[in-house]
């Protein structure tokens, strides 16, 4: 890459970094910190786009490990616009996953399984299809959800899924802007679709690659009591962000607010959700069916899907 070019992309990402990051305080040092290594010559030399972005993102994460906080590289060229510029692209994917909605399954044992992955699309792209989802497994006497590979989202998507678990609408978070002004999220007051019965266990699936949107997921049915975690520790990314396009393959993604959860007063950024059981990612599937199988024979060890219950706990060893 041209050395001007260099120049020009890393004064730009500090000139907004400053100006928008949720942190003023922490602000203005991440962006002495991209000058001060500019002029050191950290980034004379860079080959590619890759490269630099690699580069600039370890610079910008060093002062307190925002994984949200990013020069991020993309492969095809962004849109050449200055809001959102992978909105195209986040459109297309939805397109391309269903909405986000991974795998539907009734599981031995009358147990659904609900696969959402990459990510939690906005209800605009894909509450249609999360909506059927939830209406083929309202019957299920319990549930999988599974967000190993969830790698974030939409809050409102988190929204309206929140919104099949509680009875009545539900304070999820507050959302604490760098301009000082707050919105509220609460679970979706309605659905066209039974809710999901609040005596049905809920087994959430979590690894190290569950971030943002779909931690988000996780951590309010944790806090509120709805769903227990099983798997790993989750990556840790809390803040949403708005993109940059400073090349057309460089984005730079600039946290602008914060959750507080209504439970736990705070969130879930650098720590990741703590898993209620913990075990490996790979093994969060079978230990979670076990789990609910477990619980629904306990609760009715006569019920009509018992013996297919007992077959599928077999099964699992």
């Amino acid at each position: 890459m041209r050395q001007d070019k260099i120049t020009d992309i890393v004064e730009r990402a500090a000139k907004l970094v400053a100006e928008q990051y949720v942190f003023p305080e922490v602000a203005g040092g991440i962006a002495a910190h991209l000058g001060d290594r500019l002029r050191a010559g950290a980034y004379d030399g860079v080959a590619d786009a890759a490269e630099l972005g690699a580069l600039v993102t370890t610079d910008l994460q060093a002062a307190n490990g925002d994984l949200h906080l990013r020069l991020k590289h993309h492969e095809t060229p962004l849109a050449d616009i200055a809001d959102d510029p992978a909105e195209a692209q986040f459109v297309q994917l939805a397109a391309l996953t269903m909405g986000g909605v991974a795998r539907v399954e009734r599981l031995p044992g009358n147990v659904g399984l609900l696969e959402i992955a990459p990510y939690l699309f906005p209800p605009q792209l894909a509450g249609d299809l999360m909506i059927a989802a939830l209406r083929l497994l309202a019957g299920t006497d319990a549930l999988l959800l599974d967000l190993r590979g969830n790698r974030g989202g939409s809050p409102d998507m988190v929204a309206l899924v929140c919104g099949w678990f509680f009875a009545e609408p539900t304070h999820l978070h507050t959302m604490h802007e760098r301009a000082g002004t707050t919105h509220q999220y609460w679970s979706a007051a309605w659905l066209p679709v039974p809710r999901y019965a609040p005596d049905k266990p809920v087994l959430v699936l979590t690894g190290p690659e569950t971030f943002s949107g779909g931690e988000e997921l996780a951590y309010d049915l944790q806090q509120l009591g709805r769903a227990t975690v099983v798997g790993e520790r989750t990556r840790g990314g809390a803040h949403p962000r708005v993109g940059h396009r400073l090349h057309p393959h460089l984005e730079l993604t600039v946290p602008v607010a914060r959750p507080v959860n209504a439970v736990s007063g705070t969130n879930w950024e650098g720590c990741g959700v703590a898993p209620d059981v913990e075990t490996p990612a790979g093994a969060a599937r079978d230990v979670g069916y076990r789990k609910a199988l477990e619980s629904l024979l306990a609760a009715d060890p006569v019920r009509p899907t018992a013996a297919e219950a007992r077959e599928a706990l077999a099964t699992l060893g």
